[in-house]
């Protein structure tokens, strides 16, 4: 179906932009066969649809917020653009840099994403991410992410803002796939796949490009039949099978530069403060 846009889109594109941690970021080729599910959400959308994908690994809610990532979309998103983001697997760590409480600093960052998307006249939409891959011998899946799935859905029906409920959807799945068959999602390398210096096997966090495509397909699905994106943006949602190449992995520069830059000063920071001062890939 060709694109058309809507009043007032016709000199740009349509963005949504990405807001997340380490399961969401677009990979370069040195973490194959890992993959963040954004980089693969294009698969399911029509061209004309750019996203720009901020998130950044080991990110929580806070650390992604008072780093400046936060306020480079805000000062980036024009009216009419998308915000779609999700904290909660890192947020629980006990680094004071990453830590929230689901019912009051999580709370308290998350809706500052809701009402900076919004005063720039654009949409957010709250993901509520997948569970990681913890299943115990008789199929079932321990809910290790906790309250912050649910401090997350409180705040979309507090502030009507759309939900993606990626965490319930992957406990369907895990349990469905059970012990074994759930590794095929995950990092767990397969023979005569290397060993990359920056990947784990065996990760029970991290996707697989398999993983990563049926969460972007899930993600788009749920987006699309929720009406929260016009229905002409979706494509190939029944499509079956894709190859590692159609998932826009990134060279190391373009990696680098996209970290590095997709941050601004936050408002009332000192002036030459460092914007930028996460680690890690």
């Amino acid at each position: 179906m060709t694109y058309a846009p809507g009043p007032g889109q016709e000199q740009h594109r349509p963005r949504i932009f990405v807001a997340g941690g380490s399961n969401a970021v677009d990979r370069p080729f040195s973490f194959l066969p890992m993959a963040g599910w954004t980089q693969a959400l294009p698969l399911f959308l029509h061209e004309a649809v750019e996203v720009v994908n901020c998130s950044r690994a080991r990110a929580s809610s806070k650390s992604f917020r008072e780093r400046g990532r936060l306020q480079w979309i805000l000062d980036t998103m024009r009216p009419g653009d998308y915000l779609l983001f999700g904290f909660g697997q890192t947020d629980w760590k006990p680094d004071p840099g990453l830590h929230t409480e689901p019912f009051s600093t999580f709370l308290e960052h998350m809706t500052a994403y809701v009402h900076g998307t919004r005063e720039r006249g654009a949409h957010p939409v709250i993901l509520l991410p997948y569970e990681r891959r913890r299943i115990d011998r008789h199929g079932n899946v321990a809910r290790f992410l906790g309250d912050y799935p649910v401090a997350a859905r409180q705040l979309a029906e507090d502030e009507h803002v759309p939900v993606v409920d990626l965490y319930e959807q992957s406990l369907q799945w895990w349990e469905e796939l059970g012990p074994e068959a759930s590794k095929a999602v995950f990092t767990y390398l397969r023979p005569g796949e290397p060993l990359q210096e920056h990947v784990l096997d065996g990760d029970n966090v991290h996707l697989r490009a398999e993983g990563a495509i049926e969460c972007a397909r899930f993600i788009a699905r749920s987006m699309l039949e929720q009406g929260v994106i016009p229905a002409h943006w979706g494509r190939d949602l029944d499509r079956t099978r894709f190859s590692y190449e159609e998932l826009g992995w990134l060279d190391e520069e373009t990696f680098w530069h996209r970290t590095k830059t997709r941050v601004s000063k936050m408002p009332g920071a000192p002036a030459g403060a460092p914007a930028n001062k996460e680690s890690g890939a």
